[in-house]
C-alpha cells in the first residue's frame, strides 16, 4: 500500500496523533537496549514527525516508504528544519527492503506492517527488516489488533474534514482472512475534483507474530498497548512491540 493523493492530507486527518509520547517511548525502548546513536531507519517513515524527531535526536535516520508523495511531503519538512542531507530518504517497497549496510535499530509506526498481507508477505518484511539488523538490534514496531479490526473498524464508516478537503472513509472487514478493506474518497473543497484511493489492512495473532520474530533471529522485549503505552488489554487496539535481535543469519548458518 502506498498513499498516493491522500499523503497531502495525512497529517490533517492524523492530526489528533500524539507524535511525542510515541516518540518518548521509542527513544527510551532504544536507550533501555543499548542503542541511543547509530543508524536507525523508519520503515513506512509516511511524512515523517517521527523520522524528524528521531533525526534531532541523534540518530542517522533512514526514512523509507513506497509513496513518492509521502517523501516529497516529509523533504518540504526537513528542508524546513535545516535537516537537508541529514536523512537518507528511499522510495522501496518493504518487502524488497535494500540498504547499503547493517543497521542498529529500526522504527515503523502508524500500522504500516498492519498494511502488509497476507501471512506469507508480512512474514517476508520480517525477514527483511532481520536481514539487515545487526546483533543487539532493536526493532520497535506496532500492529493493529484483531479487536480492532472486528471491533472498531468493521462495516464502519468515517467522515473526516481537512482545511482543503473532504474524506470520506469505507471499511469493509472479511472474517476469514482478519482482512479490513479500506476506500478512501477525496474531495477537494474549492475545485471539487474528486479522488479514490483503495487498499487493505491485515491484523494477525499475537502469537504469529511472535513466531515470525523468533524465526528471523529475534526475541519479543515487550508488548504494549500502542495507544498509551501500557499494559495490553483485550480491547486494546494497537500494540507496539519491542524485538532484539539475537544472531545473525551468518551465526544461524
Amino acid at each position: 500500500m502506498a498513499y498516493n493523493e491522500f499523503a497531502y492530507f495525512y497529517d490533517e486527518f492524523n492530526e489528533a496523533a500524539d507524535y511525542d509520547a510515541l516518540f518518548c517511548y521509542i527513544q527510551k525502548e532504544l536507550a533501555s537496549h543499548g542503542v541511543t546513536d547509530g543508524i536507525l531507519a523508519d520503515l513506512g517513515c509516511g511524512t515523517g514527525d517521527l523520522t524528524l524527531m528521531l533525526s534531532q535526536a541523534g540518530y542517522d535516520v533512514i526514512g523509507i516508504d513506497r509513496s513518492e508523495e509521502m517523501l516529497s511531503v516529509l523533504r518540504e519538512k526537513a528542508d524546513a528544519l535545516g535537516l537537508t542531507g541529514k536523512i537518507l530518504l528511499l522510495r522501496q517497497d518493504l518487502l524488497e527492503l535494500d540498504l547499503y549496510g547493517t543497521i542498529r535499530a529500526a522504527v515503523s509506526t502508524f500500522d504500516t506492517y498492519s498494511h502488509i498481507g497476507p501471512a506469507e508477505r508480512f512474514e517476508q518484511a520480517i525477514r527483511k527488516a532481520a536481514y539487515f539488523m545487526e546483533k543487539g538490534g532493536v526493532f520497535v514496531f506496532d500492529l493493529n489488533t484483531p479487536y480492532k479490526h472486528q471491533h472498531i473498524l468493521a462495516g464502519q464508516t468515517f467522515d473526516i474534514e481537512a482545511e482543503d478537503a473532504l474524506c470520506h472513509w469505507t471499511n469493509r472487514y472479511e472474517e476469514a482472512t482478519g482482512r479490513v478493506d479500506i476506500d478512501i474518497d477525496i474531495t477537494y473543497r474549492d475545485t471539487g475534483e474528486h479522488f479514490q484511493e483503495a487498499f487493505c489492512e491485515y491484523s494477525y495473532p499475537l502469537e504469529m507474530v511472535t513466531e515470525f520474530l523468533l524465526r528471523y533471529g529475534f526475541s519479543v522485549a515487550r508488548v504494549a498497548d500502542g495507544e498509551d503505552f501500557g499494559p495490553v488489554r483485550p480491547d486494546s487496539q494497537r500494540w507496539i512491540i519491542t524485538a532484539i535481535k539475537q544472531y545473525t543469519q551468518e551465526e544461524k548458518s
